[in-house]
């Protein structure tokens, strides 16, 4: 999918998760169109070894999710798998235990993510989305969690980034009813960030990736780290880390590389120092 020679390919669980790399953009890609990109544990445990490649991949900037196929980002967890892994509560504990992991590198993740998503965009692939930093989504997504359906339980984590993002009276219903919207409704009440025509979904998310790419990367971290703390109750703040991230980037090179490129009227090379 990406349009431009990859520096490099990896896959994990048995290549229903790929990862590439090229021009400072990470891309993973859910590979299980039969299953419309279902998430199964061994797909969790692959997505968590993907982060984890291009979190350590100097080379890489920014960090692009996205489904195979034309159907689905993640059409939601693997329910085939329910009765062996999520048949009771003590069952179902234990598939926690074992995505978690996962879950909290994703929400934690020190460099930009964002969510390509076209087609179904359900339950667990809502939460994977939303703990993105950006959505961008094709005018024929569809968004819900059919937990209620299901009569699953969805944790505490993927309800607060839901009620984070549309506040808490379209959380319940969308929860309440299991209901799905569309991607106008989605974009409407603050789900996705972007909406585009299906044909341009991956070239617009490749643009938004670009241009993070090519910024100062200091300047993005400091972002995220302060947006993350703002996000937080007073009393949990880190106003250090806020303040070491800002001290870094006055001090930093690519400041100085900022300044100079501003005054010779030329595009700034960044290099994260």
């Amino acid at each position: 999918m990406l349009n431009v020679s990859k520096a490099s390919d990896i896959s994990f669980a048995d290549g229903k998760i790929q990862q590439s790399v090229a021009g400072g953009v990470g891309v993973i890609t859910f590979n299980n169109p039969e299953k419309r990109n279902a998430m199964s544990l061994d797909m969790w445990e692959g997505l968590g070894h993907a982060l984890i490649e291009l979190r350590d991949d100097p080379d890489v900037r920014v960090v692009i999710m996205v489904g195979a196929g034309d159907k689905a980002f993640v059409s939601g967890a693997d329910i085939s798998q329910f009765e062996k892994t999520r048949h009771n509560a003590e069952a179902a504990e234990e598939y926690a235990k074992r995505s978690v992991a996962q879950r909290a590198l994703l929400a934690d993740y020190p460099k930009p993510t964002i969510a390509c998503i076209r087609g179904f965009c359900l339950g667990g692939g809502m939460q994977v989305a939303m703990l993105a930093d950006i959505r961008i989504a094709a005018e024929n997504s569809q968004f819900g969690i059919p937990a209620a359906k299901l009569g699953i339980a969805y944790g505490y984590d993927g309800l607060k980034h839901l009620v984070s993002l549309v506040g808490p009276s379209w959380a319940r219903l969308l929860m309440y009813t299991g209901m799905r919207i569309d991607s106008a409704e989605a974009g409407r009440i603050g789900l996705v960030d972007r909406v585009v025509p299906d044909a341009e979904l991956w070239n617009a998310t490749l643009d938004i990736a670009r241009t993070i790419s090519s910024n100062a990367p200091l300047a993005i971290q400091a972002a995220k780290i302060t947006i993350a703390q703002v996000l937080k109750d007073p009393d949990q703040r880190d106003m250090d880390a806020i303040k070491q991230i800002g001290i870094a980037c006055m001090d930093s090179e690519d400041f100085r590389e900022g300044r100079r490129a501003f005054m010779e009227k030329r595009k700034p090379q960044f290099s994260g120092r």
